[in-house]
């Protein structure tokens, strides 16, 4: 007897503006929040919703110039909505009329295939936070591919959890990265790989894997040749029809297999507050003054490995992250 999954839909919305789109996905997270307070996306964006859902429901990207909005689960309405009132996006130094809204809606996503899926990273991956980067510099250039791929099946089957998709197979995944050699992310000292992957679970397209997610990162896009990638969607779409799955093979040396009871309970990053923060730069200005602290963190991350140590607890933002949005609607996105 098949086991029964939830149909859980997503949805991606492709905002067509009359030119390029050169901003952040704070910067137009922003927008939305001062041009549209009322709307039902703005508890998605502004940290309303931190503690009910750990993966974020709603992801804004910005993909070949271009806005991306990727809803899953409940964050499906709120874009359907916001979409429908679209009419000029003002960024105050430049104003885009937003020509139409291109919709690509899936249902049956978030659950396990009897074969192998391919996916590509079109963002870096942020595999690496503070504690797992410092692991995996001891390994081996033997041992790092199993690493990663362990890093991508936990992370896989949190995600499944989140979308109420209790699983009960495991999670297949094959990582290939251009270099096991990670690029360093901002001044968390994260680390981010470029590459492909495979598993045997259906994922939607452009949603987010890993570490920073709100700033647009480990953005994927499944079931595609990889010499002939583009942002063409007919194109895409063509390819991905054309392409073959790969059965599992779990005597295959390259992959990793991940079960449930394997990833640890998703924990929150501890808050500092402002007050506490401050005391603390004072105290330490002259032994720290290189080192900037702050009791906000981004509203959509989230921590799957075991606790950090009490010298990791004050999470410092990205320096250009106060330059993304007006003073106002900074603060109420990152309010506690």
């Amino acid at each position: 007897m098949s086991v029964q999954y939830p149909n859980v839909e997503s949805v991606i919305a492709r905002v067509v503006t009359d030119k390029p789109v050169r901003k952040t996905p704070y910067q137009v997270k922003g927008v939305f929040m001062r041009q549209y307070p009322d709307e039902a996306i703005i508890p998605f964006l502004d940290g309303s919703y931190r503690d009910k859902y750990l993966y974020p429901r709603v992801q804004v990207k910005i993909l070949n110039e271009q806005i991306y909005i990727i809803g899953v689960h409940e964050g499906i309405d709120a874009i359907l909505s916001l979409t429908e009132k679209f009419d000029v996006l003002d960024f105050g130094n430049i104003t885009f009329e937003v020509k139409n809204n291109d919709f690509e809606k899936s249902a049956n996503q978030f659950i396990p295939s009897e074969r192998l899926i391919r996916y590509r990273f079109i963002t870096p991956w942020v595999a690496l936070n503070q504690m797992t980067g410092g692991r995996y510099r001891f390994f081996t250039n033997q041992e790092k591919p199993s690493f990663l791929n362990k890093l991508l099946g936990q992370n896989i089957i949190f995600i499944a959890s989140e979308m109420g998709i209790n699983l009960e197979s495991k999670v297949f995944t094959k990582v290939k990265v251009s270099s096991l050699f990670p690029r360093p992310v901002d001044e968390n000292n994260w680390g981010a790989f470029m590459g492909e992957f495979k598993t045997n679970f259906m994922l939607p397209n452009y949603i987010g894997i890993g570490n920073g997610i709100p700033r647009g990162y480990g953005s994927i896009y499944g079931m595609f040749n990889p010499d002939t990638f583009t942002f063409d969607k007919s194109g895409l779409q063509k390819e991905s029809e054309n392409l073959l799955s790969e059965e599992i093979n779990e005597d295959d040396s390259k992959i990793d297999a991940v079960e449930t009871g394997d990833v640890p309970r998703p924990r929150r990053r501890k808050i500092v507050s402002r007050q506490s923060s401050k005391q603390k730069r004072k105290k330490f200005s002259k032994k720290r003054s290189s080192h900037r602290t702050s009791g906000r963190i981004f509203s959509e991350e989230f921590d799957i490995e075991e606790a950090k140590s009490e010298n990791d607890q004050n999470i410092s933002e990205d320096s250009e992250d106060s330059k993304f949005n007006t003073e106002k609607h900074h603060k109420q996105q990152h309010r506690l």
